[in-house]
């Protein structure tokens, strides 16, 4: 009895013994919940797409449908390969943190958990975003960039090999659907 006394005692008192812990993770939640991501590139993907792909020399085409999502902290991406059957679909979700100045992806794609277990991380230079994912078989770039003169979007995904070098993974290019 006298143990379940002071665990619960301890358990009490451990959150006045470290309130900068739990003052952190307030104002982190107070950000959140009171201030929305609003990038002035991003907020330009919303909306339906038709992407075209190369990708090892093949061509393919995508519906891109982008929205705002989960109190406008995140820029939810469906994307998937028009042939039927698909070839293939992802989900994407970009955010910001806040703390370490620098954009958060979750990319969830057909290919299952192994490869979607990796958080991709980037930043913004001019109308360019460059994301970096640290897959398990190496890393991973893609490049998302706005063209406001044309109103698409570019991207470019590249590889790293074993020996650490780069190649073209895939161009695509997004236009208003």
């Amino acid at each position: 009895m006298k143990t379940i006394v002071r665990v619960s005692l301890l358990l009490l008192l451990l959150p006045l013994c470290f309130p900068f812990l739990v003052s952190s993770q307030a104002e982190v939640q107070s950000d959140a919940m009171n201030k929305t991501f609003d990038d002035e590139v991003l907020n330009n993907l919303a909306g339906d797409w038709t992407l075209s792909r190369k990708m090892h020399g093949q061509d393919s085409l995508s519906t891109v449908h982008a929205e705002w999502v989960l109190n406008h902290q995140f820029l939810f991406i469906h994307m998937k390969e028009q042939s039927n059957p698909s070839q293939y679909e992802a989900r994407v979700y970009i955010g910001y943190d806040t703390v370490n100045k620098k954009y958060i992806v979750h990319w969830i794609d057909m290919f299952g958990g192994r490869v979607s277990e990796t958080l991709g991380y980037g930043n913004r230079e001019g109308n360019s975003i460059k994301l970096e994912f640290n897959y398990p078989d190496g890393l991973f770039h893609n490049t998302m960039t706005w063209h406001p003169e044309s109103k698409s979007w570019t991207t470019l995904l590249e590889q790293k090999d074993q020996k650490g070098k780069w190649s073209v993974f895939a161009e695509e290019v997004l236009r208003r659907a």
